[in-house]
């Protein structure tokens, strides 16, 4: 089984948030993990969503270690029975374009 997980971790905070979100992905570093971090949030795949809460918890108290407010969204997609990374659900939608699944912001 594989848990896949969607993670934003935010403080409320006027100045960069990059300090923070910094926190947030290296405090990941202490589970068994994968991720990637995009502008918009970082996408993290554990083997099971207890394993996720936790690196989503510790992702959570690394920022309000530093903050005194902290927004945090987790949505998460268990599905069970299946063994499917991320990378194969992007792969799925690009066989269907036929293309890559991203363009250039240039």
């Amino acid at each position: 089984m594989t848990c896949i997980g969607f993670l934003s971790v935010a403080p409320v905070v006027e100045e960069s948030m990059a300090p923070y979100v910094a926190d947030a992905v290296a405090a990941l570093e202490a589970f068994d993990v994968a991720y990637e971090t995009t502008p918009m949030g970082t996408i993290i795949e554990a083997d099971d969503s207890e394993e996720l809460f936790a690196a989503a918890h510790a992702a959570h108290e690394a920022v309000g270690a530093r903050a005194d407010r902290v927004e945090t969204f987790l949505k998460i997609d268990d599905k069970r029975g299946v063994d499917q990374r991320a990378s194969e659900k992007v792969d799925a939608v690009e066989a269907e374009l036929g293309r890559e699944a991203r363009r250039s912001g240039e």
